[in-house]
């Protein structure tokens, strides 16, 4: 089923703007290079709008939020709203300050987003309105198991559906629902959270894929699939990437290895490791 969204990106190669954070900027280009996906990365605001019109999609990543960079975000979501272009957003850090936590909920109240991808903890911030996650990790209150799957599903359909828009909750299980259909996702390592940016390079190359699927000759998959998609082959690509490491390599080299996993992926790989579940 995903790999239809992957070869969308492979052939239609889609241009996606991305103001995402300084932290793992170089990261996020390389994933979405390697996913065969072509970025480009301008957070001033005198050129984020001109930027935004040239490209496929929008990646908003409020990672290192600075008055500049918020402003540039705005205009480059004004632009890509009047064009119809998929617009993601990753809230990272959101309920560890009141600035990332009202920052990214009045950019989903100002615009049309497609899609949020985050951690359940900036999720819950994004619906509440709370300050009181760890950082820009995930609390572990906050963390889905198989023992609260179906409350997680639950609440994050509910979000989706209110909000009206693909919501991503990335973890050790993911969760991927437009309020209609929900998709519980099983791939991945626990050794991706050692890695600083495995979700900032998730979110480039969710938008890839959404932006690819919207401009596809061959039809929609639709913005579920194509998130749970982006989302299935990251968690593939982390297990390969793992399995690969050798003796005294670490999270350094760890990264890397999920780059080039990504680069390597083929549809058919991706359909026959993917591990999910339409609830």
């Amino acid at each position: 089923m995903f790999s239809k969204c992957l070869e969308n990106v492979r052939s239609k190669a889609p241009l996606v703007h991305c103001i995402t954070n300084y932290v793992t900027v170089n990261d996020v280009a390389n994933v979405i290079l390697a996913c065969g996906a072509s970025p480009v990365m301008a957070d001033d605001p005198c050129e984020a709008g001109d930027i935004t019109a040239i490209c496929d999609g929008l990646c908003v990543n409020i990672g290192t939020l600075n008055s500049m960079t918020i402003e540039a975000m705005r205009v480059a979501c004004a632009r890509a709203q009047a064009l119809k272009h998929p617009m993601i957003l990753d809230p990272v850090g959101a309920g560890a300050s009141r600035l990332r936590t009202d920052t990214a909920r009045k950019l989903l109240d100002d615009y049309d987003f497609t899609a949020v991808r985050g951690n359940m903890s900036e999720i819950k911030a994004l619906a509440s309105g709370s300050n009181d996650t760890r950082g820009v990790d995930c609390s572990g209150l906050d963390a889905v198991c198989k023992d609260n799957l179906d409350d997680a599903v639950g609440f994050v359909s509910g979000f989706a559906a209110r909000e009206n828009l693909t919501v991503a909750v990335t973890g050790a299980i993911d969760i991927v629902s437009d309020g209609r259909t929900s998709i519980a996702i099983y791939n991945g390592r626990p050794e991706m959270g050692r890695i600083t940016g495995t979700g900032c390079q998730l979110s480039g190359m969710t938008t890839a894929c959404v932006a690819a699927d919207m401009i596809s000759d061959a039809g929609s998959a639709g913005t579920v699939f194509a998130v749970a998609a982006a989302v299935s082959s990251m968690g593939v690509c982390g297990e390969t990437a793992y399995a690969n490491l050798k003796e005294g390599e670490g999270n350094a080299t760890y990264r890397n290895r999920i780059i080039d996993a990504i680069y390597n992926l083929s549809g058919e790989e991706l359909d026959g490791r993917c591990r999910y579940e339409i609830r």
